[in-house]
């Protein structure tokens, strides 16, 4: 008879403990299904019949322009789209891509359709220099806009390694080959090299704020000192065009573009991160954290910066 209790006890926690399994993967695979979302069509786009804005955020440092760019080409080409909005909350980033993502906005602005920018709270920087190409520029009053300046940074540990009693062993060719290594101070004539590098971009971004906001260019040369301002200020620097809302942008565009009422937002659909993802916790946690975004971008991403700090 006891037997037979302890047999039943055994189904029972068996029962229990498969239960509890059961409901524990079944929230990790909601878990999952909510955050990656679903995807709607074949080419990667919520689509809908009629006039819509598209919608593309620019959020987190500019490290790579590829993905933005090919969002904006997509939607520029889709007759559908009457117009772009890009929603930004960036301290800049990488020269090279914010420039990539400049240049894309400027084209489809001349030759496509309209593209309008509203800064949330951040627009700086890279962030700018791509908000500048746009044919309008919303912010709200306490948004951080501007910015124009270049960064390059990097830890020199020399005296550890010395304290450690190690030695960088370099051959080279060329004598500014090893121009801004860590292990030692620059030479004058590596650091006016690579200061020259700086002044160049410079000036690029000061040239391309100028024809982005058709401003002349000594009046952009004048606040290129690095600083960033509130909407409220930027607004009779001209800039920004207006303050308000990204829903003031949306509604505002829509009836720029011939759009009543309420109008359809199109988005890029995001990639669904897999079951694996989400129990392996690819994310990184720092990155919830923008100060340390942006250290840890210019560390593992060592170059050229268009990047508010």
């Amino acid at each position: 008879m006891e037997q037979k209790k302890s047999h039943k006890s055994l189904w029972l926690w068996l029962g229990i403990g498969g239960g509890v399994f059961l409901l524990f993967f079944g929230a990790i695979f909601w878990m999952a299904w909510m955050i990656g979302g679903s995807n709607s069509d074949d080419d990667g786009f919520r689509a809908f019949s009629g006039g819509s804005i598209a919608v593309v955020d620019i959020d987190g440092v500019i490290l790579s322009a590829e993905d933005t760019e090919n969002d904006l080409h997509k939607f520029a080409d889709d007759d559908s789209v009457k117009a772009i909005i890009l929603h930004v909350n960036s301290p800049g980033g990488g020269a090279a891509a914010s420039q990539e993502i400049y240049h894309e906005v400027l084209e489809i602005r001349d030759k496509k359709k309209p593209v309008i920018v509203s800064i949330e709270s951040v627009g700086a920087s890279g962030a700018y220099y791509i908000a500048s190409a746009a044919n309008k520029i919303y912010a709200n009053d306490a948004s951080v806009v501007g910015s124009i300046g270049v960064i390059a940074e990097w830890v020199n540990y020399g005296e550890l390694m010395k304290w450690a009693k190690l030695k960088q062993v370099t051959f080279k060719a060329g004598d500014l080959k090893e121009a801004g290594t860590p292990t030692r101070d620059p030479t004058p004539a590596e650091a006016a090299y690579l200061q020259s590098l700086i002044d160049n971009m410079h000036q690029q971004f000061i040239d391309d704020v100028a024809k982005g906001r058709n401003m002349p260019e000594k009046n952009i040369e004048t606040i290129a000192s690095g600083r960033v301002w509130t909407g409220q200020q930027a607004l009779p620097m001209h800039l920004i065009d207006k303050v308000g809302t990204f829903r003031d942008c949306v509604m505002d565009t829509a009836a720029s573009v011939g759009i009543k009422g309420e109008p359809n937002i199109v988005r890029p659909v995001k990639p669904r991160r897999g079951l694996l993802d989400v129990v392996a916790g690819d994310t990184d946690l720092s990155l919830l954290n923008p100060a340390k975004m942006v250290s840890k971008a210019m560390e593992e991403n060592p170059g050229f910066y268009f990047l508010w700090k």
